[in-house]
């Protein structure tokens, strides 16, 4: 009987694996092709980069991109390993380091304020120095620091945002605000101090801030509108109402910042920012929910775009201008999946934003768009468990526990709300839909939020100037390349000489005209 299961083991084994995968030419054929593909790199993109792209997924640590690869492979019918992800085709990788000036484990205000605005800065703070503490409006003036979607409007540039996330929210508001608290999303959210001591909330930094970005796509409609002021979608639900003691209506103030004969267009829904005719509209702002956006397992494609949808609209907008543009991207929901301990729901957020930038790389070039592929930070999530090769992502390990003698899934956090214990031991998770989109994974240690993981994130680059991210960076630095490479911002000394071709390569032509004259 036990030489039978070995053998049945031994045959089930050898199905896991694709027969070409059996040949030693076809990894010596793979090898040599990636070979081919790196020795063409030795040929640097220097261009001077009309566009740059970041997307940013938040909370897309390299376990995260890893198990997202997984998905996206298995999701079309594949083993799922062998997957590529559309960031996996950029050529440069890099290192970001993530802590903020006083955390080792960061949150996304501090990095946001670090590849946006070039500088580290405090945890919860967003757009500004280490000199400002968090919740202290009275530390915040002087401390301003400009972010590269800044640079990239005084150059000239077009700029947009688009997020899954408020568009409040920690990563976009870096781009624009200067906050002592990133949850000052609207004047309702701050405290009297920061009230009396002038600070601004978030939403009205927003729209006074830089009231000319083109694009501005997310959620987060219920800050810019009165105190109890009903929501346009969901009029009977109270939590959706507006939020704002100013009784502002920022949608309005919004429109009237606009220069004459502008056409600004404001949209709630999905069908009518599908609908706009882009080349008649010159700034475009589009909520679809009172906070933020629904994840996409869950999205209703009626009334919702989809993030490679918003990011379709954004860069059809944003090439009007011949100067180029600056987009920010982010999957921002990625993150608060693996919060609540749903990695699923993180995970589909992943590949969603990986279709993003495929649709991004498609409708753009390599030789005048620099595009980079970031997180903030990581999480507390793994998967592993001796899977063997096409396990389901989400399926279980293919043993038991050794102590409890219960199974267990591949994916784990190291904490957070998954922690459960049933009749004094770990809950069997057999016994329950660990596939379904809101389960939540087993932790270790209980919390009602899981938390950020504090290793390095990757940086993925493509396009002119690519090659300055290389190795491991402090993540500030981010911003700083992109600049370089689009002769914005403050570093732009190598700029005059750009575009100018090589005098090496002129001088034997110039040679020769003397010759023939």
């Amino acid at each position: 009987m036990k030489a039978l299961l070995l053998l049945l083991a031994q045959l089930c084994s050898a199905s896991l694996v694709p027969e070409r995968e059996k040949d030693p030419e076809y990894w010596r054929g793979q090898a040599q092709e990636t070979l081919r593909d790196a020795l063409r790199l030795q040929h640097l993109n220097q261009n001077v980069a009309k566009n740059l792209i970041l997307f940013l997924g938040d909370g897309m640590g390299v376990s995260t991109v890893t198990a997202a690869r997984i998905l996206k492979g298995q999701l079309q019918n594949r083993k799922g390993e062998e997957s590529l992800l559309e960031m996996d085709k950029f050529p440069y990788v890099a290192l970001a380091k993530t802590y903020n000036t006083n955390a080792q484990v960061p949150d996304s205000a501090g990095t946001a304020t670090a590849y946006l605005c070039g500088v580290k800065a405090n945890e919860g703070t967003v757009g500004v120095s280490a000199g400002v503490t968090r919740d202290r409006c009275n530390t915040t003036k002087g401390q301003e620091v400009t972010s590269i979607l800044r640079w990239a409007k005084d150059a000239g540039k077009s700029v947009g945002i688009v997020t899954t996330t408020r568009v409040t929210h920690a990563t976009p508001s870096a781009a624009y605000a200067h906050s002592a608290n990133r949850d000052w999303y609207s004047d309702g959210e701050m405290p009297p101090d920061a009230l009396e001591g002038g600070c601004r909330d978030i939403a009205r930094q927003l729209v006074e801030n830089i009231p000319d970005i083109e694009v501005i796509l997310g959620g987060g409609r219920k800050y810019m509108f009165p105190k109890n002021a009903s929501d346009v979608e969901y009029p009977q639900e109270e939590k959706h109402r507006g939020t704002r003691l100013d009784r502002r209506d920022l949608i309005q103030a919004w429109h009237d910042v606009k220069p004459p004969g502008k056409v600004a267009k404001y949209v709630w829904h999905r069908r009518d920012l599908l609908a706009l005719n882009l080349s008649r509209v010159d700034f475009l702002l589009g909520l679809f929910e009172p906070g933020d956006m629904v994840y996409e397992l869950d999205r209703n494609n009626e009334t919702d775009p989809s993030l490679t949808e918003m990011v379709a609209v954004a860069i059809r907008m944003l090439q009007k201008n011949p100067r180029g543009f600056f987009l920010l991207v982010e999957g921002g929901r990625i993150d608060h999946g693996h919060h609540e301990g749903k990695a699923k729901q993180a995970l589909h957020e992943a590949v969603e934003l990986d279709r993003a930038i495929g649709l991004a790389t498609r409708l753009t070039s390599s030789r005048d768009t620099l595009s980079v592929v970031t997180a903030d930070h990581s999480h507390v999530f793994t998967f592993g468990g001796y899977t063997p090769r096409g396990n389901p992502i989400f399926g279980l390990a293919p043993m038991q526990s050794d102590v409890d003698r219960k199974p267990f899934t591949s994916i784990l956090y190291g904490n957070g709300p998954g922690y459960k214990i049933v009749a004094g031991e770990r809950e069997n998770v057999s016994a329950v839909d660990f596939a379904h989109a809101n389960y939540q994974a087993q932790s270790a240690v209980p919390l009602r939020q899981e938390t950020h993981g504090g290793e390095d994130v990757a940086v993925f680059a493509r396009g002119p100037m690519a090659h300055l991210l290389h190795g491991v960076h402090e993540q500030n630095y981010i911003p700083h390349a992109m600049a370089y490479a689009a002769c914005i911002g403050s570093n732009r000394a190598h700029c005059n000489a750009a575009g100018r071709p090589d005098a090496s390569i002129l001088l034997p032509f110039l040679a020769l005209l003397f010759l023939l004259c």
